[in-house]
């Protein structure tokens, strides 16, 4: 039987810090744990929402879709901001399989009719609330409906970038893609091959 089990954690305090594009929260808590001491204890909780992602993948050409956008927390962080990143959106409510198909229509152009959902996973849990989904769909990378880019009236600057597959797992591990989602949704690509 694993220690958890014995637990028991009991809200103290719930407050609002900031409320703003997301919600920032200072959560006060008494934990007891499984030797039965309690402590009171605080975490700030960022809530932002669930998202989506996928991996579009082309097995002729064997290259994948990225999308290339300007993220400021990055950018805050030492980084020029401009990350390599597989399409994505938040959910708002809605069904993860129906965003990230409307998702992946404006930022790249290409449609998407079937999505393979991979799992589930929280990105930051220490700190998050957010969860994303992972999807992949097979495509073919000559056949694209639109432009993309993104909304312009959500001031979206998206380029759309055809990698090869190797050559995304190499760019890996030279930093060029720094993101998790997208590194994992590589990493998985590259396991399919064996």
């Amino acid at each position: 039987m694993t220690k958890f089990r014995d637990t028991k954690i009991e809200i103290v305090s719930d407050k609002t810090l900031s409320d703003n594009w997301y919600h920032l929260r200072n959560v006060t808590f008494d934990y007891t744990g499984a030797d039965g001491e309690t402590v009171r204890m605080k975490r700030e909780v960022y809530d932002r929402g669930n998202g989506a992602t996928i991996l579009l993948h082309d097995p002729k050409r064997d290259t994948i879709i990225l999308v290339r956008q300007f993220r400021m927390p990055a950018h805050q962080n030492g980084h020029s901001g401009w990350l390599l990143e597989t399409p994505a959106g938040l959910l708002d409510g809605e069904h993860p399989a129906d965003v990230i198909r409307r998702e992946v229509m404006e930022e790249t152009g290409y449609r998407i009719d079937e999505v393979k959902l991979l799992f589930k996973v929280f990105m930051s849990p220490g700190a998050v609330t957010e969860t994303i989904h992972f999807f992949a769909a097979t495509i073919d990378a000559s056949i694209r409906e639109g432009e993309g880019g993104g909304l312009d009236h959500e001031h979206e600057d998206i380029e759309v970038v055809e990698v090869k597959l190797d050559d995304a797992a190499r760019m890996i591990e030279t930093g060029e893609i720094c993101d998790a989602k997208t590194i994992m949704l590589i990493q998985w690509a590259l396991l399919q091959r064996k």
